[in-house]
């Protein structure tokens, strides 16, 4: 009897161990509280065998704005050593116009995550991305369609996520799989914007595979609404976030601290743009023995031709991570980079601030694409020269993705427009 009771214990210890527990305070307004999101998710997570504490801070109607005018938004931010924040927008806000968004909405998500990031540097932002209405939103062309409104929701949410260094909860893009698949699965109210009791568990599962970057497939809680649809639901959140991890943000929860960076480079001098997330101390070595430094965004010039392997060491008291990138400098006549593509040779000159000149030396059919950091297509143009300049001056600032294309050959390259 008593070897029996020691190994149910043993058992026991084992289950508690490996049980994961996540503490999270959601920062919403209705969509949030009606139907008790946080209460769904945390009766999902018990029956897939974790669990999360929670507690939340909502008001009908709440923009960021009104949050960051909230004392009791801080009072619940402070109460706690928060793993998780998360963020939810009015449901209309983050689908105005941009210029509206840059300046009406993502200050005010900034302001909230500084004061989370100074409770505790290591807690963790997750943006709820809602949805767009049933029939879209009357108030303005682009919004008036819920496919018009959704896709502007998603767009601005991804710029706010980048904004506070945070991940997604994509529950606006699981919304969207769920209407175009399995349009008798209703995620609406009656008023066509608050959720049913399936749009919030569909919520829910989307946050479950968020928060732990797991499947809620299987889980046994399916609130009331029947285990068929309940599967449902479950198998879409699973697909949207666990196939897209990269794009919501969602590294692994022991890697809090991700070091990323990249490289302008003009001639034999580089310009590092740091995208760390979760650090606040960069150590760099540019590969060539000369020097190194502590800047978060340094220059470097390298004096002679060779590949130099440049590293950052980017740390804080979460974690710390490191990250490479390889350069080419060849000091040319024209002092241009010469790189290759298959068998073709071609060079990117910067000719003036956000001008770029790009040259190929061969007779091949030959195209490009550029691209912005949301995959949103700005320029595609099949070359008929050998040479082609890209002005990006009209452009918002960022990196941009440049695809180059022969008939067998793809490389990628990345232009900066600074100013």
């Amino acid at each position: 009897m008593k070897n029996l009771l020691v190994l149910l214990s043993l058992i026991l210890s084992n289950l508690l161990f490996c049980q994961d527990s996540l503490s999270v305070l959601f920062i919403g307004n209705s969509y949030t509280y009606v139907n008790d999101l946080p209460g769904t998710l945390n009766s999902l997570t018990l029956s897939l065998g974790d669990k999360i504490t929670y507690d939340s801070q909502t008001a009908g109607g709440a923009t960021f704005q009104v949050q960051t005018n909230t004392p009791a938004v801080f009072t619940k931010i402070k109460s706690k050593q928060w793993d998780f924040v998360v963020l939810q927008a009015q449901s209309q806000e983050p689908s105005f116009p941009t210029s509206q968004v840059n300046t009406g909405t993502i200050p005010y998500a900034i302001q909230l995550a500084d004061s989370i990031y100074v409770n505790k540097f290591c807690s963790q932002i997750m943006m709820y991305m809602t949805w767009g209405r049933q029939n879209g939103d009357p108030q303005w062309d682009s919004i008036s369609t819920f496919n018009g409104m959704n896709g502007r929701l998603r767009d601005a949410y991804l710029r706010i996520m980048d904004s506070v260094q945070g991940s997604m909860s994509p529950v606006g893009s699981a919304w969207r799989y769920v209407r175009d698949n399995y349009p008798s699965i209703n995620l609406y109210s009656s008023d066509g914007s608050h959720p049913s009791t399936e749009g919030t568990y569909l919520a829910a599962c989307t946050f479950y595979a968020s928060l732990f970057r797991k499947s809620p497939v299987g889980a046994s809680f399916n609130s009331t609404i029947g285990q068929t649809n309940a599967s449902i639901l479950q198998n879409v959140a699973a697909l949207t976030v666990l196939d897209s991890l990269g794009l919501w943000n969602l590294h692994d929860l022991s890697e809090l601290t991700i070091s990323d960076f990249v490289v302008n480079q003009n001639n034999e001098s580089v310009a590092l743009l740091n995208q760390s997330l979760k650090a606040d101390q960069f150590s760099w070595n540019f590969g060539d023995g000369t020097s190194e430094s502590i800047e978060e965004n340094p220059t470097h010039t390298f004096t002679s031709n060779g590949t130099y392997t440049i590293t950052l060491i980017a740390s804080s008291s979460c974690d710390s991570d490191m990250f490479s990138i390889d350069v080419n400098v060849n000091n040319l006549s024209d002092n241009a980079l010469v790189s290759t593509l298959g068998s073709i040779n071609y060079k990117i000159l910067c000719l003036l601030d956000n001008q770029y000149q790009i040259q190929f030396f061969s007779s091949e059919n030959i195209h490009i694409q550029l691209y912005d950091v949301n995959s949103k297509l700005q320029m595609s143009k099949s070359l008929l020269t050998n040479e082609f300049n890209i002005d990006l001056s009209n452009l918002e600032n960022g990196i941009y993705i440049l695809n180059i294309e022969t008939d067998k050959f793809k490389k990628t390259e990345r232009l900066l427009k600074s100013k």
